[in-house]
């Protein structure tokens, strides 16, 4: 389950950005996760409490919102809303489509002490 590395590096990056921006608490994350990231949102509620035990982190509220995948056809240059990652134009039936925006996942928000 890659999610728990994943929620690792969100603890990592609350810790650093804490010494940084000079917070001591973080009471709600929110996460934006691209629906074409391969991230399942459900591994991550479960893990979260888990992971965040013991850090700045720990009792604090994770939200979870989610980006649309979009890709641009490479064929016949048409933007399309994307459910998978092979998904072909809807257009053209071309195979050529380049992601732009679903893959991702990132820390959208925060509410920090």
């Amino acid at each position: 389950m890659h999610e728990l590395s994943l929620l690792e590096n969100v603890r990592e990056i609350l810790e650093e950005h804490s010494v940084s921006q000079n917070f001591t608490q973080v009471t709600q994350v929110t996460l934006e996760i691209g629906k074409l990231s391969c991230v399942e949102p459900e591994a991550l509620r479960f893990g979260f409490d888990v992971v965040m035990k013991g850090s700045l982190a720990e009792n604090a509220r994770l939200i979870m919102t989610e980006l649309d995948g979009l890709g641009l056809c490479q064929q016949c240059g048409k933007q399309l809303v994307m459910e998978t990652l092979y998904e072909p134009c809807a257009s053209c039936g071309s195979p050529d489509v380049k992601i732009f925006q679903g893959r991702e996942m990132k820390i959208k928000d925060l509410i920090v002490i």
